[in-house]
Parts: structure tokens; sequence; C-alpha cells
């Protein structure tokens, strides 16, 4: 009987940070599960560099060179929402990192977390999940508890009772295992709802739902 094999996550990385890139290869290369198949320097040739290497997952630098990282962010986003993108970053500015995900990327993590963790990471952006650094899950809520109500035409959104739950659990920062375990569900139900709620309140990623949720006061019972 032949054995079912699994093809390696395809990983790719924008950052000027040469020593950053090849930290990053060593560490893929002692894990069978993915693979660093291409690094660059800068965004030049963003759009190209993704359709000739076709990565499962991306991992975004901000600062560099001709285009910044949140600036990528977007320009990908406008011809592929699917794609997840992991900031990884040595910047803790809350206006960076609430305007990463804003932009679309999927989870944000510091440089000087621990490299052994972004296996895990990169694990969790790719299966739907949102993985921050604590400090900066803590930043997020921080900025998005700031923001004000919009005053708009109320629109129904013909959420769920179960969709509203995942949705507050989301909003509060709790991470895609956190709200299985909290629902008692499991992570792949958990996946099915948020993309459900991504369709129905027409966003593309965490940032963006959890904004709009708090900026048209979607849910009345959210407290940070």
């Amino acid at each position: 009987m032949k054995l079912k094999t699994t093809n390696p996550l395809r990983i790719i990385i924008f950052d000027d940070n040469y020593n950053m890139r090849e930290s990053i290869e060593l560490l893929l290369s002692t894990t069978k599960s993915m693979q660093l198949i291409a690094g660059f320097d800068s965004c030049k040739n963003l759009l190209s560099d993704i359709e000739q290497t076709k990565p499962d997952v991306i991992i975004m630098d901000i600062d560099m060179p001709l285009m910044t990282g949140i600036e990528a962010v977007k320009k990908i986003r406008s011809i592929n929402t699917e794609i997840p993108i992991l900031m990884l970053t040595g910047f803790e500015d809350d206006d960076k990192v609430f305007n990463s995900l804003c932009a679309g990327a999927n989870g944000y993590i510091l440089k000087n977390a621990k490299m052994e963790s972004l296996i895990h990471y990169i694990e969790d952006v790719h299966g739907g999940g949102a993985p921050m650094t604590p400090i900066i899950a803590r930043k997020v809520l921080n900025q998005f508890a700031k923001i004000q109500p919009e005053q708009h035409v109320k629109e129904e959104y013909f959420l769920s009772n179960r969709e509203k739950d995942v949705l507050q659990l989301l909003v509060k920062g709790k991470s895609y295992k956190m709200i299985a375990d909290d629902l008692n569900i499991s992570y792949e139900t958990v996946h099915s709802h948020i993309r459900k709620i991504y369709q129905k309140l027409q966003v593309n990623s965490v940032g963006e739902a959890v904004s709009k949720t708090i900026s048209r006061n979607i849910l009345k019972s959210i407290f940070f």
C-alpha cells in the first residue's frame, strides 16, 4: 500500500534584511512540512514574483525600499483575497500594526519573537488563523477600541447566532483555537463560520472584520 504524501507548504518572503531571509530559510529547512522557495529584498516586481512562485503563504516585512509592506499587502489584496500574508517585522508601532491588518494582512509577528515559533505561526495562518504575538494582540485591541461607531443606515448582515458568538470572540482577540475551545466546537467549524462571516460582512481579513464590526456597531455587547 502506497502511503499518501503531502507536499510541503510553499513559502516566500519579502524582506530587505539578508540575514533575516537566511535565518528563515535555515529554520524552514528543519521541517519537511514547509519550504522557503524564494526570498526577495524588495517588492519591485511584487505581483510577477508571486505569480511565478505561486506560494501558499507570504511573509512580509514592513520597512522596505521602493514599496512598504503595507502598500504591498494592499496591492496583493487588489487581485488576490485568499493567499495568507504574515507580517514579520520589528515595528511595534500601533498605526503600522493597525494599518497592516486593515490592509488585509492575516497575522502580525515581531522579529524578536522566538524563531522556532515561526513554523507554528505559518501553519496557523495557512489554516485560516490570525496569529499575533501577545503584545501585538493588545495593541490591536487598543486601537480598535478607540474607533467610534459611525452613523449608518441600519444594515442587516444576516449573521446566525453562532456566527455572532464567533465574531464577538474574534473581536476580543481570541485565536481560532481559543474560539473553538470556548464554544466547544472544532477548529474546522470555526474556520467555516469565519469564512461565512467574511462573506456576509464583505471583508477579507480579521482586521477588516473587526474594524467593520466596531465602526458599524454590528454587535452591541462587545467588551474589551
